[in-house]
């Protein structure tokens, strides 16, 4: 009988509600709209984010929500200074080799599966207490790699608990991760002072232990298993390549048939002829009867021991990023590669990558860098287009060839993570202890309120570029721009659902909701609210659209907003439900075959 009382109750007082929402003002109507077009935008996902966040802001200020003088007051928010800030200290710590340093003991915990996950994801969440979730995870991926192939596991069950570990880590601290920055700043809208560096540590801790827990106990048993390659030389197995194959002058194929090709190695590897192209024809998933020429190019899908087969026993060769005709540089560049001893590398492609959005045409990557790539993979997706015409996404796979020092400088420069075990540079100790105390003294000052964290953090990059460990360069390449101009962008327009009354509206739904629950389920309620919002947009337009709303709801229930505003931030943390809903899970989706 109380069920259906609750129930009868929470149907008059939604009815009400509707009621009130057919007086809606014409700006909160505006709005919303505004609101349900950019979160429409967001699930469509063929614009950026960034993009999607600058249109709503051009919307809030064509239609007069904001004053004309702070639409772009987002750009100097502190909030932004703060994660531009952390951003490019976490870059000094990896140039310094202090990661690094943390990283190479990894190595020592024993090939136990239990305790590779164990000093994984502990020390990925560790880290991501104090510098950008997908730096640390950029960095600590190649050891779980590494990890996967002398236990003989899965890399699946290594790499997805390091991507989750990434997430939980950024709920530590202040400047674990840029919603907990959002929401500090948020606080001082309820008359008290923001957050500061380790007020989020007792919940944070609670949810980080709590979670590591479950990955480890139980969490390798809920992980995707894929057949682990054993082959010493690999450390793990990419299902589908696209590569292009170009029959050279004298194969004894051209004047064949296609059929013959394939029989040759149908006993040795697994390939699927997506194309042929001859000139200026393509002929797509051709006739096992066309016969061969010199110089035609096969698009061939293939895992990498297939792809290696092919080439080792028809002779085939890999055609690389050339585009025809080729210039005089490419020519050149091409032989000077030639000339030098060349290494395969595997690597992923980061959502900032130079890559993402272009194709290798477009950059002329082979004249600009001295390095091939030869074959792409895209999980979830079958590639048709030739090498040069493909347009990269984030979490791309590539397969690049070059030397040893032009690869590791150019995937530097180009954004994208190795894959294999590397080298682990442990940097001068001198460098390290520099960047150690610099780091830590930037802590004290945010830890001792002596100055504001945004000052704090600016004069932790100042230091490092003075003390040699960041030059300038560095500090433009470490920001993660798309995410400034999205807080930048958003930041204004939850100040418009704020001054438009939009905040409240919701607020007093849940308001009504709250009188027939517990206080605590109203918490629950909108930390599940952001934390499935989280899951579709941006973790930090997340917690900025959830946190006016958070503060309505403790208004009107005459609360303190820290519980709520806490619930707001550790829901936008918690993106884990699809392989899109934050970077990190992006990266491990291909390496992992998650």
């Amino acid at each position: 009988m109380k069920d259906k009382h609750a129930l009868k109750l929470f149907i008059k007082q939604a009815v009400i509600l509707l009621g009130k929402r057919i007086v809606m003002t014409t700006d909160q109507i505006i709005i919303f709209a505004v609101l349900a077009a950019t979160l429409g935008l967001f699930i469509w996902d063929r614009l950026r984010y960034d993009v999607v966040a600058v249109l709503a802001l051009l919307a809030v200020a064509l239609t007069g929500l904001i004053p004309a003088d702070e639409v772009f007051s987002g750009l100097g928010h502190p909030a932004v200074i703060t994660v531009a800030a952390v951003l490019i200290l976490g870059q000094a710590l990896v140039n310094a080799g202090v990661v690094d340093a943390i990283a190479r003991q990894l190595t020592r915990v024993g090939n136990h599966p239990t305790l590779q996950m164990a000093a994984l994801t502990i020390t990925v969440a560790i880290c991501s207490g104090f510098m950008n979730n997908v730096g640390a995870l950029a960095l600590l991926m190649p050891v779980a790699i590494w990890m996967s192939r002398q236990s003989g596991h899965s890399p699946s069950m290594f790499l997805m608990p390091l991507a989750f570990g990434s997430l939980l880590g950024g709920c530590l601290t202040l400047i674990g991760t840029p919603p907990n920055i959002i929401i500090a700043s948020y606080r001082i809208q309820t008359d008290s002072p923001a957050f500061g560096m380790f007020d989020f540590l007792p919940v944070g801790i609670a949810i980080t232990v709590v979670g590591v827990i479950f990955l480890i106990l139980l969490g390798r048993f809920l992980t995707p298993q894929r057949q682990v390659n054993n082959n010493e030389e690999e450390l793990f197995e990419i299902s589908s390549y696209l590569t292009e194959l170009t029959v050279p002058e004298k194969c004894e194929y051209s004047g064949r048939s296609l059929m013959d090709l394939v029989t040759s190695v149908e006993d040795e590897a697994d390939i699927t002829v997506v194309a042929l192209l001859r000139q200026d024809e393509r002929f797509s998933t051709p006739s096992m009867y066309r016969v061969l020429r010199q110089d035609d190019v096969l698009l061939i899908e293939a895992d990498s021991d297939s792809l290696k087969a092919l080439t080792d026993i028809t002779g085939l060769k890999l055609s690389g990023d050339k585009t025809d005709p080729q210039t005089e540089a490419e020519k050149e560049t091409s032989e000077s590669i030639k000339t030098r001893d060349l290494d395969v590398v595997e690597a992923i492609l980061a959502h900032d990558s130079l890559l993402v959005g272009n194709t290798l045409s477009s950059l002329s990557i082979r004249q600009r860098y001295g390095i091939n790539i030869l074959a792409v993979a895209r999980r979830g997706h079958q590639l048709k287009q030739r090498l040069h015409q493909i347009r990269f996404v984030a979490g791309d796979i590539l397969l690049m060839q070059g030397s040893e020092e032009v690869l590791k400088s150019v995937m530097v420069e180009l954004g994208c993570l190795p894959l294999a075990s590397r080298g682990l540079r442990l940097g001068q100790p001198r460098k390290v202890v520099i960047a150690s105390l610099v780091f830590a003294a930037v802590i004290a000052l945010i830890m001792f309120d002596t100055v504001s964290t945004a000052t704090a953090m600016v004069a932790g990059v100042v230091a490092m570029f003075f003390t040699g460990l960041l030059p300038v360069t560095k500090i433009y390449q470490s920001l993660d721009l798309p995410v400034i101009v999205l807080l930048a962008a958003m930041l204004p327009v939850g100040q418009a659902l704020e001054t438009t009354g939009g905040s409240e509206l919701i607020a007093s739904f849940l308001l009504n909701l709250a009188q027939s629950t517990p206080p605590a389920a109203t918490i629950i309620i909108l930390m599940v609210a952001t934390m499935l919002l989280s899951n579709i947009i941006n973790n930090a337009a997340a917690a900025i659209l959830a946190a006016p709303i958070a503060i309505s709801v403790a208004s009107g229930m005459d609360v303190s907003a820290d519980p709520l505003l806490m619930a707001v931030a550790i829901g936008a943390s918690c993106a884990f439900l699809t392989p899109i809903a934050h970077q990190s899970n992006t990266l491990v989706m291909e390496p992992g075959g998650v």
